[in-house]
């Protein structure tokens, strides 16, 4: 067994600066194989970033549908060794029997969102509905995006890794994960979320991406009524968000953005068309 490793690491380079190449050196993010076993089984590989790890073991397990609440998942057991990282969990409340019943086994590269699936029905499976009244004021969700960048720390050091944060309007709280995988850093947000016993039907799901229908089926998974991100979604996602009731908000930039689906959780926005 071996130590788990840092989340950054810094290495020697060559830069070239103004027409002029000098040794030099660079913080990069770490990236290595994270194991999910339950009850001794292998359900996916995940290439990702080793930090925030019982949060990651908790969240991918309730994004993908295993378990409802962290308890279900039981003590997550992290052990490393020179191949990677695995997160050992027993599933609880009868959800291990029930895994064992359909238990499958995948590698995904960084960031896979559709782990373990076993048809292409799995890959658009059925969301919950999202009822929720929630409503934030268009102010106040430009200013939550804008302190994102200075709650990166991972991403501070590297400019090389993706966030996921939940922003609360009522206590104006902004929690932070960061992975190299969008969808690893979701997970990692769902998780912590979930152990600190926090709704995420409450706030915001933030993302630093570009929003693809897993981020909106993990979203919805967790009961966020609005997700919002720097970057353009796909037509999948907002075909997907539109159908389940998810208010996405998408290309946030500066002060501007777009609202694809359900507009009326984001009041005060400018109502005119805008080509």
């Amino acid at each position: 067994m071996t130590e788990t490793p840092s989340a950054t690491l810094r290495v020697e380079c060559l830069a070239r600066r103004h027409d002029v190449t000098a040794r030099s050196s660079r913080v990069i993010p770490e990236e290595t194989p994270i194991a999910f076993t339950y009850g001794g089984s292998t359900h996916a590989v995940m290439m990702a970033t080793p930090a925030d790890l019982e949060d990651f073991a908790v969240g991918f397990a309730i994004t993908e549908g295993l378990i409802d609440a962290p308890e279900d998942a039981g003590e997550v057991e992290i052990v490393t060794s020179d191949a990677g990282i695995e997160l050992r969990t027993w599933l609880g409340g009868g959800r291990q029997d029930a895994y064992a019943a359909r238990k499958r086994s995948m590698a995904g590269p960084t960031g896979c969102g559709l782990c373990g699936i076993e048809s292409l029905e799995a890959a658009t499976r059925a969301l919950p509905t999202l009822d929720n009244a929630l409503t934030v004021d268009a102010e106040g969700l430009i200013a939550a995006m804008d302190r994102l960048p200075g709650a990166q720390k991972i991403n501070q050091e590297t400019r090389a890794v993706h966030a996921a944060a939940f922003w609360s309007p009522a206590s104006n709280t902004l929690i932070v994960r960061e992975d190299v995988g969008r969808h690893n850093a979701l997970d990692k947000l769902a998780g912590a979320l979930a152990r600190q016993g926090l709704a995420a039907s409450q706030g915001v799901v933030l993302m630093t991406s570009r929003v693809s229908v897993e981020l909106v089926q993990k979203a919805a998974r967790i009961g966020a009524p609005i997700i919002a991100a720097v970057s353009a979604p796909t037509a999948l996602a907002v075909r997907s968000a539109e159908k389940c009731g998810m208010t996405l908000v998408a290309v946030m930039r500066g002060r501007d953005f777009e609202i694809f689906t359900h507009p009326g959780r984001i009041v005060e926005q400018v109502s005119a068309h805008v080509a």
